[in-house]
Parts: structure tokens; C-alpha cells; sequence
């Protein structure tokens, strides 16, 4: 099993920064993929960003590429994404999530963070 649990969300105002943490736990994830999706209300869930834990690599979706970037701290267990230059779009629940296919055509993984809410006013 993996657990992971989200940190750092929270209100601000479009142009500000931003860092959620996802701290990470179970016997085995570190062989695994660990990203974000985000879902706005009304909006399916979108992948937003992830990461190789056990190599190099990273994959950043579109939409926020050149705005956000992932990375991750092998001896805390944690994924970090920063974003910056945030906008009244990026409001969502942001969601840490391990093993599942990182492209942008990806919904569901097997394993889910509970969830932190971002907000970002005009």
C-alpha cells in the first residue's frame, strides 16, 4: 500500500506562487510514478505533473508548463509542485496521486492524496 498525504494549498491572488507538498509512504512506491491532477468544479480531473521517483525524468502537462515544475526529495518521501504565475484557471483541488501513466489523456491512478484546495482570485 501507499499512503500519500497533500500539504500547501490554500488562498491567493492571481500572479502569486505557490507550494504543495506530497509526503509519501508504503513499502514499495518508490518504483512508482508520483504526480498531481486537479480537478475544478465541474470539470473532469486533468493530470497535471509527475515524476519518475525512482530515475529522471518529469512530465508537465501543457497547460501549466513553464508555470509549474515538479520535484521530489528522495530522503523526505515528499513530491513537491511550485507554481508560479498562478491564475483564476489553476483554481482546483490539486491532488497527489502514485502509479498511474503520465500523459494528459490520464484520470485515475491507483493511489490518491485526499486532496488540497488551491484558490486563486483575480
Amino acid at each position: 500500500q501507499v499512503q500519500l498525504v497533500e500539504s500547501g494549498g490554500g488562498l491567493v491572488q492571481a500572479g502569486a506562487s505557490l507550494r504543495l507538498s506530497c509526503a509519501a509512504s508504503g513499502r514499495t512506491f518508490t518504483s512508482y510514478i508520483v504526480g498531481w491532477f486537479r480537478q475544478a468544479p465541474g470539470k473532469e480531473r486533468e493530470f497535471v505533473a509527475a515524476v519518475r521517483w525512482g530515475g529522471a525524468g518529469t512530465y508537465i502537462a501543457g497547460s501549466v508548463q513553464g508555470r509549474f515544475t515538479i520535484s521530489r526529495d528522495n530522503a523526505k518521501n515528499t513530491v513537491y509542485l511550485q507554481m508560479n504565475s498562478l491564475k483564476p484557471e489553476d483554481t482546483a483541488v490539486y491532488y497527489c496521486a502514485a502509479d498511474f501513466y503520465p500523459s494528459t489523456e490520464t484520470t485515475t491512478a491507483n493511489y490518491w492524496g485526499q486532496g488540497t484546495q488551491v484558490t486563486v482570485s483575480s
